[in-house]
């Protein structure tokens, strides 16, 4: 059973906020090697020494009168600079990093939109439970199939119809795959269905895409019983979905209730097939293992 692609849907996310960190630290100013430091005090120059207004070497020079340093820009506003300085990389970091998480939540939902998981899910059922075939009957009368509307119709009363008769249900089977593009998930799920209604000896009972069309059971009995029913249900659904492994009735309950979780929405296909859909029709033990080998049986049966 294939469940993949769950993991895999974090990795944009987590990526995206992996190149905003180091962005982030590539633009902070690192630390400088020395620390802060302060001088004052003073001291008087020798006759000898030239005086400060004939000095031509002098760089800076100290107005007594306005006490206003004038050869070099003072701390105060140096350390304005900085600061803002300091400010335009923070923003900017802070900007960055907010693109970049919302270009990255951004391609999750996209990415996740395109994905659609197929589920095939088969149960056989004890054949004495007949009133099951007669309920799968009468949805197939009732429903209009080609309505987008009736998907969730369908499945949900399958699902109960199964539910009523689960002390019926002995072998079962799940396949889960997750498809990305419309055509490739079209595509497999075409290919289970067709793959599914080839091996019915005669579609007796026809209601696919608003078409709808029954027959009589050409095929004469032998005068064995029936031994078993199986129902296939298909579901495609948006989304990467996960399904537990069914080793037990247990098991078999939690997946149905998965899928009549799934709202209407994000349904995009159902098909419902069953056999024998006649109830005078007939499924072997050896024509059960022959055409449905991947069922399996309950640990509980």
């Amino acid at each position: 059973m294939a469940t993949a692609g769950c993991t895999g849907r974090w990795v944009p996310l987590a990526l995206a906020l992996l190149l905003a960190a180091v962005f982030a630290l590539a633009l902070i100013p690192q630390a400088a090697l020395a620390a802060s430091g302060g001088v004052m005090g003073g001291r008087s120059y020798s006759s000898s020494e030239p005086d400060d207004s004939s000095s031509s070497n002098s760089y800076s020079f100290y107005d007594s009168s306005s006490h206003i340093s004038i050869g070099r820009p003072s701390r105060r506003r140096a350390a304005k600079d900085d600061d803002d300085d300091n400010s335009d990389v923070i923003f900017w970091v802070v900007f960055v990093g907010l693109v970049l998480l919302i270009a990255a939540v951004w391609y999750y939902y996209e990415y996740e939109r395109q994905r659609t998981t197929v589920v095939k899910l088969q149960v056989a059922l004890l054949g004495w439970a007949k009133p099951f075939q007669r309920e799968l009957n009468e949805i197939a009368e009732r429903v209009q199939a080609s309505n987008k509307h009736s998907y969730k119709f369908m499945l949900t009363e399958t699902i109960c119809s199964l539910s009523r008769h689960r002390d019926s249900c002995v072998f079962s089977s799940l396949s889960v795959n997750v498809k990305n593009g419309v055509d490739t998930w079209e595509a497999h799920f075409d290919k289970l269905s067709i793959k599914e209604r080839s091996k019915f000896d005669e579609e007796t009972l026809y209601n696919l895409e608003g078409i709808k069309q029954t027959k009589e059971y050409s095929k004469k009995l032998d005068g064995s019983r029936n031994e078993y029913i199986v129902v296939t249900i298909l579901v495609a659904a948006k989304g990467a979905l996960k399904f537990p492994k069914i080793t037990r009735p247990a098991d078999l309950e939690a997946v149905v209730e998965k899928l009549n979780s799934i709202p209407a929405r994000e349904i995009q296909g159902v098909h419902v097939l069953w056999t024998p859909q006649d109830e005078n029709g007939i499924l072997s033990k050896e024509k059960l293992l022959a055409d449905y080998p991947n069922l399996k049986p309950h640990n509980d049966y």
